[in-house]
Order: C-alpha cells, then structure tokens, then sequence
C-alpha cells in the first residue's frame, strides 16, 4: 500500500479482472483490490450453501439437492461466442491454459407460442418450421448477401453503402416477412430490441457474420461455448494472469476509497493506508457518485432435474424470446447449464431467465420464461439495478465499467472492455488481439489457425464436443 501504481483496480468482476490482466500484459504495474473475500464481484459463481445465504438468509438447502460443492451457479450468466471478442481476447492473452471449454449444445429462439431451434446447418434450415417454403427461398438470398459481404470489395455491396442504409430498408429489399425479421434480428443478430432497425445496416450485417462465423468454428449444435465449472473461472484466470505478469492482488480490504486531488483521481484509501496511482478503474459500486442507474434485470434463477422442455433434451441451451412475442419492450433470454458443464451434481440442471425489467414484479415479468421451464426444484427471484458511468470523457482518471445486462452472451460485456482499455490507454484492443507482443502473427497464419480448428472440428466433435482454445496459442508459436 506505500507503493505508486500505474493502475489501481477496484472489484474483482469479470470486467475489471479482464483490464487487470491486459494492463498488466502491457507493462503498467496494477495494484488490484475487492472489498469482498472472493473473486468475481457480481459476476461470481457461487455454491448451493451461498446461493441459499444469499437469497433465503441460511445455508442448509435440501438434501436432495446434492452435494453443495458440486454447484456452481452464475449470478451473471453468459455464453461465449465461438469467435467473438472474448475468445479473441483469451488467446490473445494465453488464459486459455487456465480454462477448459465445451460448445454449447443449442441456441433456440420462441416463435408464435412455440420454441424452435434456430437452425445450425442446411438440413435443420430446411425442416425448421420457423419458415415456409417461399419465405426460405427469399431467406437464403438475404443470408447468401450477408455471407458475401465484404467491406472491401464494391461488387458485394449490391449498390447498397451500408453505413448508410438502414437495416430496415435492407431488409425490405428481399421482402422478408415480420416473424423472419424478428428471428433474423434477435436470434442471428442479437439485437436486445428493435431499435436496430432505424439504424445502419453494417453493424446489423456484422453481427450476422459473427454468428455464422462462429456456428462454423466448432461445428456444434449452436456458436457458443461455455467454461468448465462455470463462469467464476474466468475472473481468477484473468488474476492469474495478472499476477504473472507483475499485478499486486489485495482482497478483503475494507472501504477502499478514491482520493481525489484537484477532482482528480491519486490513489486508493483503505484500513488508514493510501496506495497512489496515476487512474483507477472500478465497478460502478466504488464510485456511485458518479455513475447513473439506467435500467434493473429482473432475473429467476432454477434449479430442475430435467432439461428445458422442446429442446431436444440439450444439457446447455440458450433460448430468446423476441420482445415482439411477448408484447415487451425488450428480449427475454432462457440460459440452462447442466452436470455436462460441472456446473451441478449428475442429472441436475441449472436455468436462469433474464429481462430488462418493465416492472416491480420479477415473478409475474418472467413468467413467459418460467413457464416454458417445465416442474423446478428449486426457484429464485430477484432484481439488480444497471449502472453506467456520467464521467465519460475520464477527465478525473477514473474508468468505471457498466453494470451487466440481461442478454445471455459476452459480446455486450466484451463491447465495455474494448471501450474502457481504448480509454486508459489509447491503443486498440481488437488490433493488439491480433498482434502479439514479441511475436507478429501475420494474417495469412490466422487463417491458418482457422482451417486448422475448421479441420479438426469432428475431432472436438468426437471428445464430446470439448473445445480447447489453447490451439489458437499453439498456432500462433
């Protein structure tokens, strides 16, 4: 605590431990600190005793429920995209040989009362009732577009700039119906709310592109993956990383408090000792004077012995229920994670339902999901609020993540780091991914990687679908 810091890190969530471990791959000397006795913040992961302390005020849950060790339950839970920013961002910073992955086994979509597979290959595109005959035809013209897409190349754009053309219009221009719209949209491009469609398209076509690229990576039944014994892992990884890499860790530190000198940020106060540093970056939780409350999840976390109903019996599925469905303003999203991730004892399984919440009454919000769940064990309910930081041009030093939302996937989460490494130190995050420190990976041998997981994708098939991103590290040597 006598010591001056590059960096002072406040929380050891998901986020924070992210910048913590890249800051500390760039040289800055990181002093990371929680005010809790555990890794994770928010988004830990806890056992069956905690999770009954946290939300009944005892730890004795039912006997019949398993070992209490054997659970490790999300309070934040998300999927990885196969090729998204995170797992960029894992192989970037070699955390992958902290972790072991395996591909999720679906991703369904709620369609007119019903729930059904959003397709992963031609033959499931062809039986899906999700559209008819003719709506495919049109369809499959619409995803041929987004599949050739190329920034680069002026032939693929169709005398469409899609930077300023609206989703909408591009939409209209292959006369897809409004139950294909909603699919396409909330499922493939996933999009929270409809807002979208007022918007440029590229972003629209890009988020496409991701999840086609990523269906492809593993070959699995849907484009995510998901760690082993959950996503608690991943913030201690990324404190492993920092730790290696030089960064200081400090839990249990009581009222850790931002001093401020000419409303600039200079160090971080706790048990009468002051630790100096040049910026800080923290949850909204340290700082509350200076974020604003934008929105609350409302959230239901189960516990059942069954997997979600119409799901092809998958131990891991994510399932999206479109705001239009539902009359809401906005998506309601099922997460279900079983024994086959390590996340519950054998023939248990664990699912959440999420939504922005629209009203003070998370059991009667959620209910369109509950309901599609089937007979629970066990059944939570509660709401957070959602923080965003007001000192947006970071003129005090002080860098503030945004709380977490309801969606079911990184991408949201992995959009706030970009942003908040871009901000503290002035380089781009998505570049240096592609761009080791001591080793320049040229892209042709990125492309390489590719065809080498493209190719040895019935392998992981074969290992039960296991996916072990430490190739991307071995490629890149």
């Amino acid at each position: 605590m006598d010591e001056e810091y590059d960096v002072i890190v406040l929380g050891t969530g998901l986020k924070e431990c992210i910048l913590s471990g890249l800051l500390s791959v760039d040289g800055l000397k990181v002093l990371h600190m929680d005010r809790n006795d555990y890794y994770g913040g928010e988004s830990t992961s806890l056992n069956l005793n905690q999770l009954w302390k946290r939300f009944r005020g005892e730890d004795k849950p039912p006997e019949t429920l398993g070992s209490s060790k054997d659970y490790n339950v999300d309070m934040i839970p998300k999927f990885m995209m196969a090729n998204g920013g995170l797992v960029r961002v894992l192989i970037h910073t070699n955390v992958t040989k902290y972790l072991n992955f395996k591909a999720v086994d679906g991703s369904f979509v709620y369609n007119k009362g019903k729930v059904h597979k959003v397709p992963a290959n031609d033959v499931e595109a062809l039986k899906s009732p999700l559209m008819g005959l003719f709506e495919k035809r049109r369809a499959r013209k619409f995803f041929i577009y987004v599949q050739d897409y190329d920034e680069n190349d002026p032939k693929s754009h169709e005398g469409m700039d899609l930077n300023k053309v609206t989703a909408r219009e591009l939409i209209l221009k292959y006369g897809l119906d409004d139950n294909t719209v909603d699919f396409i949209g909330h499922a493939l491009a996933l999009h929270r709310d409809d807002n979208y469609l007022a918007e440029p398209a590229m972003a629209f076509v890009k988020r496409m592109k991701l999840y086609a690229e990523s269906l492809a990576r593993f070959q699995g039944g849907s484009p995510y993956i998901y760690p082993l014994y959950g996503l608690g892992e991943l913030p201690q990884a990324f404190a492993r990383l920092s730790a290696v890499y030089g960064g200081t860790y400090m839990l249990s530190k009581p009222e850790c408090k931002v001093e401020f000198e000419n409303k600039k940020a200079i160090g971080v106060t706790s048990e009468g000792e002051t630790a100096k540093c040049k910026k800080v970056v923290c949850d909204p939780s340290y700082l509350p004077d200076k974020v604003k409350k934008v929105g609350k999840v409302a959230r239901a976390i189960c516990i059942m012995s069954h997997p979600i109903p119409n799901t092809q019996d998958s131990h891991s599925v994510q399932v999206i229920l479109p705001q239009k469905q539902l009359g809401r303003k906005s998506d309601m999203y099922l997460f279900c994670c079983s024994y086959s991730h390590n996340v519950a004892p054998k023939g248990k399984y664990i699912a959440f339902v999420l939504t922005e919440a629209e009203t003070d009454n998370p059991q009667v919000e959620l209910k369109p999901g509950t309901d599609l769940l089937g007979a629970v064990d066990e059944i939570f309910f509660d709401t957070y609020d959602r923080y965003e930081p007001t000192n947006q041009d970071a003129g005090d030093n002080c860098f503030i993540s945004a709380s977490y939302d309801a969606t079911t996937h990184f991408e949201t989460t992995v959009q706030d780091v970009i942003a908040m490494y871009s901000k503290i130190t002035g380089k781009d995050l998505i570049s240096s991914c592609f761009i080791h420190k001591s080793v320049e990976v040229t892209f042709e041998l990125l492309h390489q990687y590719s065809k080498l997981i493209y190719l040895t994708a019935p392998c992981f098939q074969a290992l039960d679908l296991s996916v072990d991103l430490s190739a991307a590290s071995a490629a890149e040597e």
